[in-house]
């Protein structure tokens, strides 16, 4: 099926060549929604035509207008509001683009731009401590991107950088050694990434204590802080890490071995998958390569206590050290590795960072060292810069264990779908094992939706109860309108009512709510290549809230089943079928599930 702008857009070259003797390029025939103040379902934009035909443009807009409503077919009404054309199209033609999503027809082939491979990071933990609520927000955006993109015809390969070595881990591992007594996940029964993660805030209780000491002892505060006796065994470790010492090797491989487990059963939870998983342990050594070669080609430059920088200031940046004094590499070191890897196993189009936006600069840096290296491959590097999510409290950090983690919010969210789902009867009549998984699908659901339906680069509060509200704009208000809808489908089946397919019809006259709720099933193809383009989840979440809205509004003022007339009680039941469709599909884009019974 011809969507609706290519069909208009054909008929009005016919117009222009018929009414004024011009053949235009079609990037000149522009189309919008028109605007809510206006009557009108779609807009021709004239501006652009005016200057080539040589008149006004509401003059060109009233010739085109009664051209179409002569000559198209599925024009029933238009008006010129300062050389805009607003045009109303025909019930006839909605009916239609209905019967053809029925058929699987209308929707078939979403692509907006051409095949390409594409390369999405997300997640990158630390192993010294669990994933928190700001991982979901990156593991969720990381997640329904890639889905949106492969849906829109692009390869998607999603991966996760590990980020396993450094400092960080060496506190943790250090922390164990002197603090642990031999604790194990089995021994404790803590989950493993959390059990290490205590030793991660544990060194830093140590280490603040010790700062306090020397402070006391009439050391200054910045000379303690760097001179703290548990910080400089960590940067021992680290050094002793580098070199390959078996004993912290062997206590390394233990430890994150222990965090691995745990993100796993985090990840499923959240049903995350990686293709492919890439270490910093692995990837940090290629950078150092790669780095001291370039200094050697003197692209780089190194100071006298032998620390390696790159001057950027040609790309308006500062300069940028990729190696210390010591030794030992920089975050930047392994990401020019790790970059230089994945291109050269990969063929990529374009590589995306989901990354928060406390690391643009990082980002600027990174693409500017890869072009002063040599690298033609930097300029695909995209960074999806995201806000920071906190909840009502303010801010968590993890250094003193006020972060929320993810397991922990996501067994909050539970409950807390439980308890609201018990008290509005949501739950009554349901089996044991039918509720846990509603409530399952509803708390996560709604922890979801609510991350997503932001805009990516907005800074965000998370507030459990709140996304849990079962009316306005939340997961849960989404699926329980799509368990109305299969609820409906039920009971027709019961009365003995076929689905079967709508016939095409040229009269049709459609109630002004059953066109709202076509109309937006038409739009979830210009939705979907919105939110590609974008990169934006927000919005689709934000359409299937309107489209369950709409649905809803259309669902109290019309009678679905009790409809005498036969045929118009098909067109609503199919109508309610795909509005279902639509929004399992939209709503499985963001990684939500959507229950058939609430």
């Amino acid at each position: 099926m011809l969507m609706l702008e290519e069909k208009l857009g054909y008929e009005v070259k016919q117009a222009l060549s018929s009414l004024f003797q011009q053949h235009v390029d079609e990037n000149l025939i522009t189309f919008q929604k028109t605007r809510k103040e206006f009557e009108g379902d779609i807009t021709l934009v004239v501006f652009p035509l005016a200057k080539m035909i040589k008149k006004a443009p509401d003059t060109i807009a009233q010739d085109i207008g009664d051209y179409l409503l002569k000559n198209s077919g599925i024009i029933k009404s238009f008006n010129v509001i300062k050389g805009f054309l607003n045009l109303e199209v025909s019930d006839s033609y909605w009916f239609n683009f209905l019967r053809e999503l029925d058929l699987g027809v209308a929707h078939q082939g979403i692509k907006v731009h051409n095949a390409q491979n594409i390369m999405i990071e997300f997640s990158s933990p630390n192993t010294n401590k669990p994933l928190h609520l700001g991982h979901i927000r990156n593991n969720l955006l990381g997640n329904a991107i890639s889905q949106i993109l492969q849906a829109v015809g692009n390869k998607i390969t999603k991966v996760n950088l590990v980020n396993d070595r450094g400092i960080h881990i060496c506190k943790s591992m250090l922390a164990w050694q002197k603090f642990g007594n031999g604790a194990t996940p089995e021994s404790t029964g803590i989950k493993g990434d959390h059990l290490v993660g205590d030793y991660y805030v544990r060194f830093d209780q140590e280490y603040k204590r010790q700062v306090e000491d020397l402070v006391q002892q009439g050391v200054p505060l910045e000379e303690a802080k760097k001179s703290a006796p548990i910080l400089l065994e960590a940067q021992e470790m680290l050094r002793k890490w580098e070199a390959g010492d078996a004993e912290v090797i062997a206590l390394w491989k233990m430890m994150n071995g222990w965090v691995y487990d745990g993100f796993d059963e985090t990840y499923q939870q959240l049903g995350i998958q990686f293709d492919r998983i890439y270490y910093e342990s692995e990837t940090y050594m290629l950078g150092k390569t790669l780095v001291l070669d370039a200094l050697k080609k003197g692209i780089l430059y190194q100071k006298e206590d032998g620390s390696v920088w790159a001057d950027l200031t040609d790309y308006g940046l500062d300069h940028k050290v990729l190696l210390r004094a010591d030794g030992t590499s920089v975050y930047m070191t392994q990401d020019i590795g790790t970059a230089h890897q994945r291109f050269t196993e990969y063929p990529i189009d374009e590589h995306i960072y989901v990354v928060g936006n406390e690391q643009n600069y990082h980002f600027q840096a990174l693409k500017a060292v890869l072009k002063k290296m040599g690298f033609a491959w930097a300029d695909k590097i995209v960074h999806l810069s995201y806000g920071m999510v906190e909840l009502p409290e303010g801010k968590m950090k993890s250094r003193e264990g006020t972060v929320v983690d993810a397991d922990d919010l996501m067994a909050d969210m539970l409950t807390t779908a439980r308890q609201i789902s018990e008290q509005q009867g949501k739950l009554d009549g349901l089996t044991e094992n039918e509720k846990n998984e509603i409530i399952r699908i509803v708390g996560l659901g709604a922890l979801k939706y609510f991350i997503l339906k932001v805009d990516p680069k907005k800074n965000m509060i998370f507030d459990p109860k709140e996304s849990i509200d079962f009316n306005g704009n939340t997961g849960p208000f989404v699926q329980y309108s799509h368990a109305r809808i299969h609820s409906v489908l039920r009971k027709a089946k019961e009365m003995g009512i076929n689905l079967s397919p709508l016939q095409s019809d040229k009269n049709v006259a459609l109630d002004n709510k059953e066109r709202e709720v076509i109309q937006l099933l038409y739009d979830y193809r210009q939705v979907l290549a919105q939110a590609a383009e974008e990169l934006s989840p927000a919005v689709i979440a934000n359409y299937c809230y309107e489209l369950a809205k709409s649905f809803n509004q259309f669902y109290h003022e019309l009678s679905i089943l009790k409809e005498p007339d036969e045929e118009r009680r098909l067109f609503r039941l199919v109508l309610a079928k795909n509005t279902a469709n639509v929004l399992k599909n939209a709503m499985n884009m963001l990684g939500i599930e959507m229950p058939e019974r609430m």
